[in-house]
């Protein structure tokens, strides 16, 4: 597998608004520990300096990932290329208001916007954020109220793009009128294809870029992850249904066709999923995250695999005869998005 780098890894526009990143970005959620034990902090900061001499431009964070050390992270590792790389991060949940009384959940009014930008800014160690996302829809603040207080922030230079994440496509049209949303971020891949059903559409519509995460279904359709798999007590798939033991088998379906695609096209299931989502639409990046030098560069790799009209209709026509069981997320985690 040749290893790719700067000058092989494209670059890719987030629909009309500008902002132009790496075909492939990194999702750093994984970095500090949400599948088990925590990785070491060394290695990561090494495995995100591999990443930007690959070429990767787009680093995605959020204050809830740790909490806050995943934005401690990136600042500490990338502040020497900052100018270099586009950081995105996230406001949205109640990790602790600034004023009023703490709520559980989601937390998007403005006074708490404004107090996690200044707090991520700080723990990133930068100036500006490059795509600061809404995380989830909080039913209490009127979006068009979040919409104008990230629009203030960006006329104040701390924010230079709005992004929103697990959004329905109406409430983005809300939001999009009042500020531009240069990208929405949403769960997308073989594993899940709900959004091709409105949210696409309305994405194209209004030139909004697309950011999956979770492209490879949480690792499993890397093909690594088998019936009998067991995750760590820490692991948060032990609480997904998809990835139950009694579901599984039923499920591996999937990874067995997307195997046999790859060894058509002399890659890897990975691969070929990635490859997957940057073939649907060309403001489409993917944001795969690993702890593991040579998964990133895998990962990487799929920028250079063509699949062609004919090979998606294969794939289309293979899926209809697979059928997922379980749900992709727990039942707590599925009532906070589509809003």
């Amino acid at each position: 597998m040749s290893r790719i780098s700067k000058t092989t890894l494209p670059k890719r526009l987030l629909g009309t608004s500008g902002l132009e990143v790496s075909a492939l970005g990194l999702g750093c959620m994984g970095m500090t520990g949400v599948y088990g034990d925590t990785p070491d902090r060394g290695e990561m900061v090494a495995l995100l300096h591999a990443a930007v001499d690959a070429g990767v431009t787009f680093f995605d964070t959020a204050e809830v990932y740790g909490p806050f050390t995943n934005e401690e992270l990136l600042g500490e590792a990338l502040s020497q290329v900052r100018d270099q790389i586009v950081i995105a991060t996230k406001f949205g949940f109640a990790l602790g208001a600034p004023s009023g009384e703490r709520r559980f959940g989601t937390d998007s009014r403005p006074e708490n916007i404004r107090a996690v930008t200044e707090a991520s800014l700080k723990r990133l160690r930068t100036d500006r954020i490059d795509l600061l996302y809404q995380h989830r829809v909080d039913p209490q603040v009127p979006i068009e109220e979040v919409a104008g207080t990230v629009r203030d922030l960006i006329s104040e230079g701390k924010v230079l793009h709005f992004g929103m994440s697990e959004a329905a496509p109406a409430t983005i049209r809300k939001a999009h009128a009042v500020q531009q949303v240069a990208a929405v971020q949403s769960e997308f891949s073989l594993w899940h294809r709900d959004p091709e059903q409105e949210l696409l559409p309305t994405l194209e519509e209004l030139g909004i870029g697309f950011v999956p995460f979770s492209p490879l279904g949480a690792g499993f359709l890397t093909g690594q992850i088998g019936r009998d798999t067991q995750f760590a007590s820490g692991d948060y798939r032990n609480n997904v249904p998809r990835f139950q033991p009694e579901v599984r088998e039923a499920n591996l379906a999937l990874v067995d066709l997307i195997t046999r695609i790859a060894s058509v096209k002399n890659a890897t299931p990975a691969q070929i999923s990635l490859a997957w989502l940057l073939a649907r639409k060309p403001w489409i990046v993917p944001i795969p995250g690993t702890t593991k030098r040579h998964r990133l560069d895998e990962n990487l790799g799929a920028a250079l695999i063509d699949l062609d009209a004919e090979d998606l209709a294969r794939i289309d026509d293979a899926l209809v005869h697979i059928e997922l069981k379980g749900s992709r997320l727990s039942e707590a985690a599925l009532s906070l998005t589509g809003r």
